[in-house]
């Protein structure tokens, strides 16, 4: 661990100085896209797209493997041998696709780069969308691509099989392998495809290096500000927080009433702050973020990058909802029941909260402060589910230079800025083997319009998703050329 925290150190210290790169002619991103005018290879992209968002593969009720092997498929149809497409998984409706395109072998044997998309969705609703949209219907209105997906993961899962055909017609072949995984069960389904894959058919997925979602560009008034690049995360863990009453007759009430005592806890966890921390890759987040923010917004960053016991600065910088989640552990209740009949005093009243845990706690840290702020020993605070925390990913030269470098052909020289989700992805099950992984995808957005991913109404803008597709194909070729650390 110390010489991975040394790299790790190293790296975010020269990130600091905000990675710009040379400028370098090629062909920018206005070039990449016009309204209206999709080139043969964009309209096959838009198709792939389109068919994986019309596929239901919500993580409860859908079925994940239609989309595996209509994938597959498209493997096979971009010339893929079928020695090099695998599809399976634990459960009929858990299938997993991985194909493998072979390297030249040119310098030598060097272990594959993985890109990896999932193709679950979290559940979705028409009824809890606007009238115009359904989320299992590919709906292009006003310069965004709608539907369940079209954010996460469904558009680098679609660029990921789309480039498959475009290195395959131009006869490119890489020098070391490259895999692409496409999984089920991201969005917390019992049947997780990346942890599968790895525990039962490591040597399809094992890479050098993981390229996956978790990072992408920010967009400010329509323009790009920044790239991100995801080298760590926060910790899902679930508690039950319980309260039991022998119960009784409503008509003869009691002053412990279970779904009383409970409301009283749930309230007490909403208004909770945790400690704010920073670690090295958020300290790098803010201090390069102060840069690019509204002045007032940008001083509290540097004011608390330097003493993160400063009020003032906590309170302004917090107040922006991403930010706090970035800062400290965050949990909040997500689903209650109790009681059993309408004329019965509760026995039982429950509810799930789920917190994001900062990678420095842990499951058990943590239940013991919701304990002291529920402050009732009639209400339990049970740990339900929790996954381990995983070091961060060093910020390798050899994945840095060329983000930064075709960041910068495609949309300008700009800061290339490490991040912390304050959601999980899968990347967390690589990490924990040692193999770093990397949340990029050149896919730029509005955090305070297009952050709609598990919600109403999700969206990813057309331009956006044609640029993406052009940086992870540069990307990726850059990737399979270059020598990376064993």
């Amino acid at each position: 661990m110390a010489r991975r925290s040394a790299v790790l150190v190293t790296a975010v210290a020269a990130m600091s100085a905000l990675w710009l790169p040379r400028p370098v002619a090629a062909q920018p991103a206005s070039a990449v896209y016009r309204p209206g005018a999709l080139t043969p290879f964009q309209q096959m992209t838009r198709e792939i797209y389109q068919e994986l968002v019309e596929i239901q593969t919500g993580v409860e009720t859908g079925n994940i493997t239609v989309a595996a092997n209509a994938m597959a498929a498209r493997f096979r149809a971009a010339g893929v041998p079928e020695a090099d497409i695998f599809v399976g998984g634990p459960r009929p409706e858990k299938h997993n696709v991985v194909a493998r395109l072979r390297g030249s072998g040119r310098g030598g044997p060097q272990k594959p780069i993985l890109l990896l998309a999932h193709i679950d969705v979290v559940e979705a609703l028409k009824a809890d969308w606007s009238p115009e949209f359904d989320p299992f219907v590919f709906t292009e209105k006003d310069g965004y691509y709608y539907g369940r997906g079209t954010a996460d993961d469904k558009a680098m899962a679609a660029i990921f099989v789309a480039n498959v055909f475009r290195m395959k017609q131009e006869g490119y072949v890489p020098d070391r392998d490259i895999i692409i995984a496409l999984t089920a069960d991201e969005e917390s389904g019992p049947a997780n495809g990346v942890d599968w894959l790895l525990k039962n058919h490591r040597p399809l997925v094992d890479a050098a290096l993981v390229i996956n979602e978790g990072g992408g560009g920010t967009l400010r008034n329509g323009k790009p500000l920044f790239n991100s690049v995801q080298a760590a995360e926060k910790v899902t863990t679930n508690f039950t927080l319980r309260a039991t009453n022998k119960g009784g007759h409503s008509s003869v009430p009691r002053d412990d009433n279970a779904i009383t005592q409970l409301a009283d806890a749930l309230g007490k966890v909403g208004r909770y702050k945790f400690a704010v921390k920073l670690n090295d890759v958020t300290r790098a987040f803010f201090s390069q973020t102060a840069a690019l923010e509204e002045p007032a917004m940008g001083r509290a960053m540097t004011a608390l990058v330097k003493n993160v016991g400063d009020a003032a600065a906590v309170a302004v910088v917090t107040a922006d909802p991403r930010y706090n989640s970035m800062l400290r552990t965050t949990c909040v209740a997500t689903e209650l029941k109790g009681g059993h009949a309408t004329n019965a005093l509760p026995q039982l009243a429950e509810a799930n909260v789920n917190c994001r845990i900062y990678p420095s706690e842990t499951a058990e840290s943590v239940r013991a402060e919701l304990e002291r702020a529920v402050g009732d020993t009639n209400v339990k605070v049970i740990i339900r589910s929790q996954r381990p925390s995983t070091p961060a990913s060093a910020l390798l030269p050899e994945v840095m230079t060329p983000v930064t470098r075709i960041t910068a052909e495609l949309w300008g020289a700009m800061p290339i800025i490490p991040t912390m989700s304050t959601g999980a992805t899968d990347s967390r099950f690589f990490r924990a083997l040692g193999i770093p992984a990397f949340g990029v995808s050149g896919l730029f957005s509005d955090p305070t319009v297009d952050a709609r991913a598990h919600g109403r109404d999700e969206r990813m803008a057309v331009k956006s998703f044609y640029e993406g597709q052009e940086f992870l194909y540069r990307l990726t070729k850059a990737l399979a050329s270059a020598p990376t650390r064993q």
